[in-house]
């Protein structure tokens, strides 16, 4: 764990961004406006310690007009409390939207761009379920932030307010010690201050265990439902195999990690909730029985006695809030760790992209070529997969890569710029669009339309066309499921997601296209076909292919072996 001065400085620093960012007026308006309401709420908690003596001091001389008194000015500190309330809450909700949207627009940009996402899945470091964090995290380090920090400024207030009318209502005690008499000023004060003092201290320890725990238990839930998202969207391989024995251990097991840490904080909130029971009831009766001998000996009215306690009270909740606010403070620290490693690690990427002598390079060329100069692949941890890889790719041709697929796979992924391990240079084509056919297209949960264009939108490509492209790719008998909204990755077979990034290549009409194994589901003659398909709708398009069939050799004037 971060020590906590490098936790503040980080955490202090991303905050800096939010309140400079773009809604910065709107933002710090709401601040404003947050700690204005919340000196108003403190002010109103001050005056019904005033109303409280009043209406005890009306009922102690038995006055009817001065108890009336007392029910109108009740009236008026409820409706302006009910307003004060109502506005609070709708502020502070709205600063803690605008600090959640900003916070998961800002790791989720970082996170989902050019490749990111992909690149630290490689890279050691605390960056697992980064779903999690940007769903779950951000929601918690924003909401609990707002939540914390509005206690902590109400309660200092409230702090403030209530030691000057504590002091103002102890008087002067004096402490006879038989050979000197030494009076001793706001007596009330001292004795809440030790008394919390003591409590806070007790209530420290108590609930270290929840704070050393919340934190292992984040982690633990978001493992346990990201193997569960990972089963679902593998159900149909899981089911082929019959493999759902050992995805119940694995799924036991992680829960059992759960219970493990349900366990410690069960036996934690228990410790924790047998002392503020005892504390709520001593709470209760102890700062009456304080003055009450003050006012037994007729020192203090009832209404003195009775605004003493509720004073007395409310600085012992003030100066008890480290303790109250013990739990929330773990959570909330445990979730911005989380996404302050995120940012880390993706900061990490970005500094180890930036030295050009370290990884692969990707540039912009003046010819129209695809040229590989001196290129070396290697794996994230160093070892050498291919190396001294020098070719030129001109227009128009159609290349075979052979050798290992794997290390095809990995060369495509450096042309897109999204595996840089390695050296060398590659040289894109100074025009054309390049367009990469993975095994699986990725099919977007949604219209069967949304996901045929993606990633662009249903607007770009014309009905007709995409009625077209289905029909060229063997596929027009989804042309009437277009509206139709799915899950298609679990509704269509193997080949008919591949046949859908056939529908893609057409509709997109790329000048260079590099299929990696895009349809091995098919059979020879099935693929066959769709490689005529191409060369017949796409004749000027370049083409590098990795493919395990090598019936179709026949299509390809070159090879690199790998």
């Amino acid at each position: 764990m971060p020590e906590s001065k490098h936790f503040f400085v980080e955490f202090l620093r991303l905050t800096k961004q939010f309140w400079c960012s773009n809604r910065k007026l709107k933002i710090r308006g709401s601040t404003l406006l947050l700690a204005i309401l919340t000196i108003g709420q403190m002010v109103m908690a001050v005056l019904i310690t005033q109303w409280s003596a009043g209406l005890f001091n009306a009922l102690e001389q038995h006055s009817m007009s001065g108890l009336m008194m007392q029910v109108g000015m009740l009236a008026i500190l409820m409706v302006t409390d009910m307003a004060l309330t109502g506005s609070h809450m709708v502020i502070k909700r709205n600063l803690q939207i605008y600090w959640r949207d900003w916070m998961t627009e800002h790791v989720f940009s970082r996170w989902m761009t050019a490749g990111r996402h992909y690149l630290i899945s490689h890279l050691p470091g605390e960056h697992d379920n980064p779903d999690g964090r940007i769903a779950e995290d951000c929601r918690i380090a924003t909401e609990s932030a707002v939540g914390l920090g509005h206690s902590l400024f109400y309660w200092a207030l409230v702090l403030i307010g209530f030691t000057q009318v504590l002091w103002s209502r102890s008087g002067v005690v004096t402490l006879d010690l038989g050979f000197a008499q030494i009076p001793i000023y706001g007596h009330l004060v001292w004795i809440a201050i030790i008394y919390s003092a003591l409590a806070s201290c007790l209530g420290w320890v108590v609930s270290r265990p929840i704070t050393s725990s919340t934190n292992v238990k984040q982690t633990a839930e978001a493992n346990f439902r990201a193997s569960l998202l990972e089963a679902h969207e593998n159900s149909q391989a899981i089911a082929l195999i019959h493999a759902e024995p050992y995805e119940r251990h694995q799924f036991h097991e992680l829960f059992r990690k759960i219970r493990v840490i349900w366990d410690v904080q069960t036996a934690a909130w228990r410790n924790i909730l047998l002392f503020s029971t005892g504390y709520g009831d001593l709470n209760i009766a102890f700062p009456i029985l304080i003055s009450a001998p003050r006012y037994i000996l007729g020192y203090i009215t009832l209404g003195t006695l009775m605004q003493s306690a509720q004073a007395f009270q409310q600085m012992n909740s003030a100066l008890s809030w480290p303790v109250n606010a013990a739990g929330g403070i773990a959570e909330w620290r445990a979730s911005v760790e989380r996404i302050l490693s995120l940012l880390q690690v993706l900061d990490n990427v970005d500094e180890e992209l930036a030295r050009p002598d370290h990884w692969i390079q990707v540039k912009s060329g003046d010819r129209p070529v695809l040229a590989f100069h001196n290129l070396t692949i290697a794996k994230y941890d160093g070892p050498v997969v291919a190396q001294d890889i020098n070719m030129e790719i001109g227009k128009g041709e159609h290349v075979l890569i052979t050798g290992n697929t794997f290390t095809g796979a990995k060369l495509f992924r450096a042309i897109a710029g999204i595996r840089p391990w390695g050296s060398g240079i590659i040289e894109l084509p100074s025009q054309g669009r390049l367009f990469f056919m993975p095994p699986r297209p990725h099919l977007p949960i949604g219209t069967l339309h949304n996901a045929i264009c993606y990633p662009s939108s249903r607007r770009v490509f014309a009905q007709e066309q995409i009625e077209e492209a289905l029909r060229l790719a063997g596929l027009e008998h989804l042309i009437e499921q277009l509206d139709q909204r799915e899950n298609w990755v679990h509704t269509l077979a193997p080949a008919e997601q591949q046949r859908l990034g056939m529908v893609r290549l057409l509709l997109n009409r790329p000048q260079w296209i590099f299929l990696q194994e895009a349809f091995d589901s098919l059979d020879n003659q099935e693929e066959e076909g769709m490689l005529r398909l191409i060369c017949e709708q796409l004749p000027d398009a370049t083409l590098l292919t990795i493919s395990h069939m090598p019936n179709n050799a026949s299509f390809y004037s070159r090879r690199l072996a790998l």
